[in-house]
C-alpha cells in the first residue's frame, strides 16, 4: 500500500483522481492543495471522511509546508496535478504560472531527493510539444517530439519537464512524467471549453468561440486519464514519459455544435471572436508507447465521453453556478477548516 501525496487534488483531474483511486486501488491518499481559483473542496465532499483520504491546506513553493506533510503523512509517492492551466490566464500574466509550474515543481523534486521517497510522478501536458500541421494528418506528437512551447503556460509546462529529466539524470531519482491531451468531464472549472459552452447554452448565452473554430484537440475523458496516472504509476519505467491521449481529434467548433445539439440548441448561439495570441493549430497524440509497453488504452469513445458530461452539468446545475459565481470559495473556510487534523 502506498501513502500518496496528490498536489493540486482538489482541482479537475487531480479531484477525479483521488475519486479513481480510492475506488480501484488500495492507495492512502494526501490531498494537498492550496485551494486557488481552480481548487474546490466541494468536488470531494462524497469521500472527505474516507479513512484513506485526508486534505491538507498547503502551497508546494514552500518546502517546509510539503516536508511537513510528507513527514506527518509517512509519504512515499508525490504525484504532482498542482499547476496553474489556463492558457488564457497565461497570456494575460506569466507569474503565476512560473511560480507554481516551476517553481512549486523544483520545491517537490528537493523534497523527493532529500527524503528519498519511493516515486514521483510529473502530471504535464501535450502543448508542451507546440502545434501539428493541419494538412497532414498522419503526423501525431510522439515522446520525442522535440519541445516547442508556443505560450507562457505551455513554457512553464515544459520547464518543470525539463527539471525532472534533469533531476532524474543527475540524482537518479525515480521520477516519471505523462502528457496528456485535452481532458473533459465531471467538475471541470467552466473557463475550459467544453464546460464553457454547456454552462453558457444552458444559461441562454452567446457561445464564443475562437477564430474560425477550426483548431484540432485531442479529447481524453478524465477516467481514462486516471487510469493510464495508476497504470504508469504502477509499472512505468523511471526516466521515461508517456503520452496519454484519447484517439479523438476534433475540431473545436465540431465540439460547441454537437454540445448545442445535445442541448437541443441551434447554432445561432455561436459568436466569432478575435482569436487568443499565438493559437496552437493542432495537437494530436500517439499513445502508442503506453499501449505497448503498458497495456493501457482508452476506456471511452468520444460520444460515450461527451453524453456522460453534458449529462452530468445537467444534473449538477448548483455546482457550476456556484463555481462560474464565486460562492464555492466559501466552502472551504465555512464547512472545511474546522474538519482538518
Amino acid at each position: 500500500m502506498k501513502n500518496i501525496l496528490v498536489t493540486g487534488g482538489a482541482g479537475f483531474i487531480g479531484s477525479n483522481f483521488i475519486k479513481y483511486a480510492l475506488q480501484n486501488t488500495g492507495f492512502n491518499l494526501v490531498n494537498f492543495d492550496k485551494l486557488t481559483y481552480a481548487g474546490n473542496l466541494e468536488n470531494l465532499t462524497d469521500i472527505e471522511f474516507n479513512d484513506r483520504y485526508k486534505f491538507v491546506k498547503g502551497d508546494i513553493c514552500e518546502k517546509d509546508e510539503v516536508e511537513k506533510a510528507v513527514h506527518e503523512n509517512e509519504i512515499d509517492t508525490i504525484i504532482n496535478f498542482a499547476a496553474e492551466s489556463h492558457v488564457d490566464r497565461s497570456i494575460l500574466g506569466a507569474k503565476e504560472f512560473i511560480n507554481t509550474n516551476v517553481m512549486g515543481t523544483h520545491v517537490l523534486l528537493e523534497v523527493l531527493k532529500d527524503h528519498k521517497l519511493e516515486k514521483y510522478l510529473q502530471v504535464s501536458t501535450d502543448e508542451v510539444y507546440g502545434s501539428l500541421p493541419e494538412d497532414k494528418k498522419e503526423i501525431l506528437f510522439t515522446e520525442s517530439t522535440p519541445i516547442t512551447t508556443n505560450s507562457p503556460y505551455s513554457a512553464s509546462k515544459a520547464s518543470a519537464d525539463l527539471l525532472c529529466n534533469a533531476f532524474h539524470h543527475t540524482f537518479g531519482l525515480p521520477i516519471l512524467i505523462t502528457r496528456c491531451s485535452n481532458n473533459y468531464g465531471p467538475y471541470q472549472f467552466p473557463e475550459k471549453l467544453i464546460p464553457l459552452m454547456i454552462a453558457k447554452t444552458l444559461n441562454g448565452e452567446k457561445l464564443p468561440v475562437y477564430g474560425d473554430g477550426k483548431n484540432v484537440r485531442d479529447w481524453l475523458y478524465v477516467e481514462d486519464h486516471c487510469s493510464a496516472i495508476i497504470k504508469v504509476l504502477s509499472d512505468g519505467r523511471s526516466g521515461e514519459v508517456y503520452n496519454i491521449g484519447g484517439n479523438n481529434e476534433w475540431y473545436n467548433i465540431d465540439i460547441v455544435k454537437l454540445i448545442l445539439k445535445k442541448l437541443g440548441k441551434t447554432d445561432d448561439m455561436i459568436q466569432y471572436v478575435k482569436d487568443r495570441p499565438g493559437h496552437d493549430r493542432r495537437y494530436a497524440i500517439d499513445s502508442s508507447k503506453i499501449a505497448d509497453e503498458l497495456g493501457w488504452k482508452p476506456a471511452y469513445d468520444f460520444e460515450t465521453g461527451i453524453t456522460l458530461t453534458v449529462e452530468w452539468y445537467l444534473k449538477n446545475e448548483e455546482w457550476w453556478k456556484k463555481v462560474m459565481s464565486g460562492e464555492y470559495q466559501k466552502y472551504y473556510s465555512e464547512n472545511y477548516r474546522d474538519k482538518i487534523s
